[in-house]
């Protein structure tokens, strides 16, 4: 049996995102060269927000820019953010949304 993940409104994650491009930038990860050498694919980190767990249990995800991302919470691309992510990259995560006085 495969162990639940529950989310939470505010829980910082961490989603590993697949690109493709002819010049990875320096976040990326596991760069692989495409078969002919002109394109690369690789992995970025992307450091998101849950906004909202949906009644179906897909998450609604936020990003620095105020984006949004609508994914199920079992994504194997999708996990909690560590502690010393939390702590050394908050300046990548997006800032909890106040509520309205």
């Amino acid at each position: 049996m495969k162990p639940r993940r529950n989310f939470h409104p505010g829980d910082p994650v961490v989603y590993r995102a697949t690109k493709f491009s002819a010049h990875p930038g320096p976040r990326a990860e596991d760069i692989t060269p495409a078969e002919h050498g002109e394109h690369y694919s690789y992995l970025v980190d992307k450091y998101w927000l849950v906004e909202e767990v949906l009644p179906d249990g897909q998450l609604r995800l936020r990003t620095r820019r105020g984006k949004q991302h609508v994914l199920p919470a079992d994504d194997p691309r999708l996990r909690r953010a560590n502690w010393w992510e939390r702590l050394i990259r908050r300046d990548r995560f997006p800032q909890p949304q106040q509520a309205p006085a």
